[in-house]
């Protein structure tokens, strides 16, 4: 995997690579999706509403990089990217490409300036662990992986 020209140079490369994988992922995860809805996939019971439908599974990832980004920008004062409005759960699927390249243009240049020690700082999370920025960069690398992984499953592949 190459990092795409649409990803500019950043002043700490470990971001711009974290970047690149993320969106990757997410493109792959999004494929995986398809897969999984063409072969009628049903996911395992549970309470959680982000599982309730593979329709829901979709809408939890792509608000995950709305969250993800947003967290950053907000704890290092960064102003907001403007992400946009999140598809509903009724038109996830139909505007999820769209949504995806806008949202994963809005990821490439808001940290391109930072300086390595910006990645160390730490601050709590909505679900309350503390995560320094590279460690949530990471974190949003691995949301879409996990999810693809357990679609893959689910398909038996």
């Amino acid at each position: 995997m190459t990092i795409p020209d649409a990803i500019p140079a950043h002043e700490y490369a470990g971001a711009r690579a974290l970047i690149a994988l993320h969106e990757h992922h997410m493109r792959e995860f999004l494929a995986t999706w398809r897969e999984a809805k063409a072969q009628n996939v049903k996911l395992p019971a549970t309470d959680d509403p982000d599982y309730e439908s593979l329709e829901s599974l979709l809408l939890h990832l792509l608000n995950g990089t709305i969250y993800y980004m947003g967290w950053i920008c907000k704890a290092l004062e960064l102003p907001e990217p403007g992400f946009g409005e999140l598809p509903t759960l009724e038109n996830c699927e139909s505007e999820a490409d769209a949504f995806l390249d806008a949202s994963l243009a809005k990821w490439r240049t808001p940290l391109v300036d930072l300086p390595g020690e910006s990645f160390e700082l730490e601050f709590e999370a909505a679900w309350g662990p503390v995560y320094c920025i590279d460690a949530m960069l990471e974190h949003a690398v691995m949301h879409p992986i996990r999810h693809t992984f357990q679609l893959r499953n689910l398909m038996g592949k």
